[in-house]
């Protein structure tokens, strides 16, 4: 019997936040990958723009080590913004058509950064207007009440 878990094998997931001086946004994106996680065979990393750590380029790194060939980055940002159209693509090294060039830097207020990545890097949306986002509005109104 041949299976596909190989090739799942070769994927991994990096959820990024923009980073903070304060833990909780870093708390939320570690706890939405913990939930992510247990849903998914790939293996999943957290990785941050700018002042919380793992940076992306460790990320990248960490996923790259456990040999995956394929990483889809998933901004967890609500809209596109400069962050997720500018940033995030320059640090990923997709700042020229498209395709990355296997070197992404980090955010330009701090030491830059190389990741050592040679395959292919996915960069979706963001999470933008989803009707399960406005469920949990829906509840945190509902418990206000």
């Amino acid at each position: 019997m041949v299976t596909n878990s190989n090739s799942k094998n070769k994927i991994g997931v990096l959820l990024v936040g923009h980073g903070s001086r304060l833990p909780y946004g870093k708390d939320v994106i570690s706890e939405l990958a913990e939930i992510y996680r247990q849903k998914t065979e790939y293996p999943v990393e957290i990785g941050f723009m700018n002042m919380s750590k793992p940076s992306i380029p460790s990320s990248i790194n960490k996923l790259a080590e456990r040999g995956v060939e394929k990483i889809v980055v998933t901004p967890v940002f609500l809209a596109d913004g400069v962050h997720t159209t500018q940033d995030i693509p320059r640090i990923l090294g997709l700042d020229n058509g498209g395709e990355s060039s296997g070197h992404g830097h980090h955010h330009d207020h701090e030491e830059q950064e190389d990741f050592h990545f040679h395959g292919e890097i996915v960069y979706t949306k963001p999470l933008g207007a989803d009707s399960r986002i406005a469920e949990i509005i829906k509840d945190r109104v509902n418990n206000a009440l």
